[in-house]
């Protein structure tokens, strides 16, 4: 006789939502022939949704009074231009860098909206659609956050590290930017010696601020986003455990009062961490423009 079907604990409830749909079973830290399927496709979905809402927004623009919708984008857009400016001081460069910007800010920012559906939601209807396909639906994984996959935040800002260097490259040439990767920031020295110890400390130096840019500029991310994601899981256990409880009659109220304030909350955080990472990556690349 099959074993009845019983609620999962708390525990067993939060593991389940924080397993990503894989191609294969992560078995490390590090381990690149992973690729988390629900990360990638919500992510290129709220892409292809930020593109053809600018696309819109730009179609039915009017050099007229504008709409409310036109005219929101259009603060938008200037808000991240006047950071681009402030930033970077090559206008070529802007003619990227701020169209860039814009577009990772807009991109984040839905990327992170997604942690404000119901946790159920999507990952319910997923279930449905596995189940009907003739597989487990307890085996069924999503996580509808692409921002907080550390894959994706990392990647990200590994975008910024690849632009960083380029636009070192091409401002500096190759010569001044490898000169100021072994003089900078402790300078140099007429005498031979020390000019090769300092050299070697100053080149360490470059390799750790690059690497601790790019590590931070990612984790910051996830780790808000992640760390929010769990936070409404909870939350929606405090409903899940007033339901299974005839005790818990306080529960549905909290469940509703924790779950408004850390909504509206939320709103802020996932605003405010989209124009930090946006910040974040508008300074890296004014630096790589500036000369040490």
């Amino acid at each position: 006789m099959a074993a009845e079907a019983h609620a999962p604990t708390a525990s067993e409830y939060i593991v389940h939502h924080l397993q990503h749909l894989q191609n294969i079973k992560q078995k490390s830290i590090v381990d690149f022939s992973v690729v988390n399927y629900d990360s990638v496709i919500v992510g290129l979905v709220l892409g292809v949704i930020a593109l053809f809402t600018f696309w819109m927004c730009a179609r039915k623009a009017t050099s007229g009074v504008p709409g409310r919708f036109q005219a929101a984008v259009e603060i938008l857009v200037e808000m991240v231009d006047n950071q681009a400016k402030a930033n970077i001081h090559n206008a070529e460069s802007r003619k990227f860098i701020a169209p860039l910007a814009l577009t990772v800010f807009v991109w984040i920012f839905l990327m992170n909206a997604m942690d404000m559906l119901p946790v159920d939601l999507l990952p319910a209807i997923w279930a449905q659609i596995y189940g009907a396909a003739g597989h487990d639906p307890h085996h069924a994984y999503l996580r509808v956050v692409p921002t907080a996959d550390l894959s994706t935040t990392l990647g990200l800002s590994f975008a910024v590290l690849v632009l960083c260097l380029y636009y070192s490259v091409k401002i500096k040439g190759l010569g001044g930017w490898a000169h100021e990767l072994v003089t900078a920031p402790f300078g140099t020295s007429k005498n031979p010696i020390f000019a090769l110890i300092l050299g070697v400390v100053n080149l360490l130096m470059q390799i750790i601020e690059y690497v601790a840019k790019t590590v931070s500029h990612g984790m910051r991310l996830f780790g808000n986003m992640y760390a929010g994601e769990l936070v409404f899981m909870l939350i929606a256990l405090m409903g899940g455990a007033a339901a299974m409880s005839l005790s818990g009659v306080l529960l549905p109220l909290g469940h509703i009062i924790a779950g408004s304030i850390w909504a509206i909350f939320h709103i802020l955080v996932i605003t405010l961490q989209a124009f930090i990472f946006m910040m974040l990556a508008l300074i890296y690349l004014g630096q790589a423009h500036d000369a040490h």
